[in-house]
Parts: C-alpha cells; structure tokens; sequence
C-alpha cells in the first residue's frame, strides 16, 4: 500500500490550497480515507475524513466551513481543499487510509485519533504566511 500527497506549498493568509492523496494497492472504494496534519512540537490532529463508500465526511470544528475532503474512487485519489488559510494552519500535512470493514464504530467518534489508520503517506507541507 503506498499513498502520495501532493499539492503543499506556501500560500498566504486567506488563501486556499487543493491537496492531493494519491493510492495504490488497495480497493479505495472499501477504504476510510483522513488527513491530519502535524506543526513542529504539537501533536498530529486529525482534519478532515471520508468514508468512500457511502462519501460521509467529518471535520474537527478547528477547519469546518474552511475545509472540504473528497475523493474520486475511479482515480484512487483524495484530495482536501482549503480555503480561508491561517497562519495556524501551517503543518505538514499526512493522508491516511484504513479498510472500512474494520473501521472502529462510531466513526465520529474514533475516526481523529492517529493510532486508527493503518497506512500514511510520507506528507506535504503547507506553510501560510501573514
């Protein structure tokens, strides 16, 4: 299973950026699909997440209204979009996938908590600038 982000860069304060997940090696239709994001010295928290097979998404109140996760399952790709952006919005940023099937329920209850997802991919920087 290998997952690729892409699309980070730096971008100033009210501006938006589309991250792309790239999948391959699994069946992305069957998988839950999240991105978290890490600061230097902070915790990774999870931002925003998605249920492929039914498209349900869920977002932490820190980025709802700003951030919107999709995905094209015919392209095994997620992406997140970010508008708004703040400086405290500056991390590097993971995509992460886990088989539905063994998703612990409720999903919005678990679904934030790294130790969840059983594949990341290796980040993309997102830097925002005042």
């Amino acid at each position: 299973v290998q997952l690729v982000e892409s699309g980070g860069g730096l971008v100033q304060a009210g501006g938006s950026l589309r991250l792309s997940c790239k999948a391959s090696g699994i069946t992305f239709d069957d998988y839950a699909i999240a991105w978290f994001r890490q600061a230097p010295g902070k915790e990774r928290e999870g931002v925003a997440c998605i249920s492929n097979s039914v498209g349900t998404t869920f977002y932490p109140n820190s980025v709802t209204g700003r951030f919107t996760i999709s995905s094209e399952n015919h392209e095994n790709t997620a992406y997140l979009v970010m508008s708004r952006l703040k400086p405290e919005d500056t991390a590097r940023y993971y995509c992460a996938a886990r088989p539905l099937e063994f998703f612990p329920r409720p999903m919005p209850e678990t679904w934030y908590a790294r130790e969840v997802w059983h594949y990341w991919g290796q980040g993309t920087q997102v830097t925002v600038s005042s």
